[in-house]
């Protein structure tokens, strides 16, 4: 893979979106790239918007993604997605986690939430995948594993070994809850294995 990778991560405040950007880009790193990232919390505390660049490949000079130029925007929630599709570039990637946080212009009735964006999304790009990361989560036993479900079904969009993957989420989980983080980010592998053309 010699050209540079793009991708975008984004969500709100309490996903855990820099924790998942530190999992990719270690995980890039172990696997041979030159790899550069770069977040903006913004007002993550209060559940504001979060978003991470992180880029690699056989050289990589900037950490930040210039507007049209991302491969795959990686989004925790639905709304934050439409907000980042400008920075798209064709063809590209979008896996979106199917949760809804509701901003708070819609929790006081200012604006509503917008409806049918997956719907959306999948009649605009051919590459639009939907993860319910909350399930799968669930299913492998608890809802605090969202984050490994999700990381789990990006996975497969690389030809990277499972075992680099497992290794630096067992690095950067704590090991009380490990085993669940493991098993979660598994499950959401396997159900996205084939959703993606490499």
């Amino acid at each position: 893979m010699g050209r540079v990778v793009n991708i975008l991560m984004v969500g709100v405040g309490g996903q855990g979106v820099i924790l998942a950007s530190e999992i990719v880009a270690e995980v890039m790193v172990r696997a041979g790239f030159d790899v550069k990232k770069s977040e903006v919390h913004g007002m993550a505390q209060r559940g504001g918007s979060v978003t991470s660049h992180v880029r690699f490949g056989e050289k990589v000079y900037s950490p930040i993604i210039k507007r049209g130029e991302v491969d795959i925007l990686f989004s925790f929630e639905q709304l934050e997605t439409v907000r980042y599709l400008d920075f798209l570039k064709a063809p590209s990637t979008i896996l979106v986690n199917n949760q809804k946080i509701l901003p708070p212009s819609v929790i006081t009735g200012a604006q509503e939430y917008p409806q049918h964006i997956p719907e959306l999304l999948a009649s605009k790009y051919p590459q639009f995948v939907l993860v319910d990361a909350l399930t799968i989560a669930r299913e492998a036993g608890s809802s605090r594993a969202v984050n490994s479900a999700f990381i789990g079904a990006l996975s497969c969009c690389f030809d990277i070994d499972e075992d680099i993957w497992k290794k630096v989420i067992s690095t950067m989980v704590p090991s009380t809850l490990l085993e669940l983080n493991l098993k979660a980010f598994t499950s959401g592998r396997e159900k996205h294995r084939f959703s993606f053309s490499k």
